[in-house]
């Protein structure tokens, strides 16, 4: 599963991940944000092409080489500045309320502990800051969400850890932060699909 999970993976998501409708999506998340900001999961610089010039720079945290290497281009053509700062969301090295937003985009279905690598944006966002989101997970009708259950070992197995089923916002209040804006949405396509296809677009502040 080396190879797979180390070059195969990060490809055909990089690939998977960048249709139209997907690219829009990315623009709405990040395309408000402001001042400094730490994206965990960056993968291959999806976002980058869509943050605002008010973005001062970005603080990219990403596991993957190869993902890591595919970004380089983008890197290099982004007019915002991307420092590269760490490989995993559940302890990251940055100082604590610094940063003036969080993204996260396609990211907490696969971290091991999705809570903690929240108290860790949480920790590391200025009162008041912002964390945007862009994540699939649970689905709220049930036949959907017994289909996510399911399918969830051979996910894992797939996708480097993925998981279909975790139930975003309820996530992210649990850490700490203050709901804001939130729409679900499920992406258009076959059936068989919707189990993978189940959307978190919203925005939390850490409390003043």
């Amino acid at each position: 599963m080396g190879i797979w999970r180390d070059e195969v993976v990060p490809r055909a998501t990089d690939l998977l991940l960048d249709t139209a409708e997907i690219r829009r999506l990315r623009e709405e998340t990040v395309g408000g944000l402001r001042g400094d900001v730490v994206e965990v999961g960056f993968g291959s610089g999806s976002n980058l092409a869509f943050y605002p010039p008010e973005v001062r720079r970005v603080l990219a945290v990403e596991p993957s080489e190869v993902a890591a290497r595919l970004a380089a281009k983008r890197i290099a053509a982004s007019p915002v500045p991307v420092e590269l700062v760490g490989a995993d969301a559940q302890g990251l090295s940055v100082e604590s309320s610094s940063v003036d937003a969080a993204v996260s985009t396609f990211t907490l279905c696969t971290i091991p502990d999705p809570g903690t690598a929240l108290a860790e944006l949480l920790r590391v966002l200025r009162p008041g800051g912002t964390f945007t989101f862009l994540e699939h997970g649970l689905a709220p009708c049930a036949s959907v969400a017994r289909w996510q259950r399911r399918l969830n070992p051979l996910q894992g197995r797939i996708a480097a850890g993925c998981q279909l089923d975790r139930p975003i916002d309820r996530l992210v209040a649990e850490a700490g932060f203050a709901p804001g804006k939130l729409r679900n949405l499920q992406l258009p396509g076959p059936l068989a699909l919707r189990p993978f296809g189940y959307l978190y677009l919203g925005t939390a502040t850490k409390p003043a």
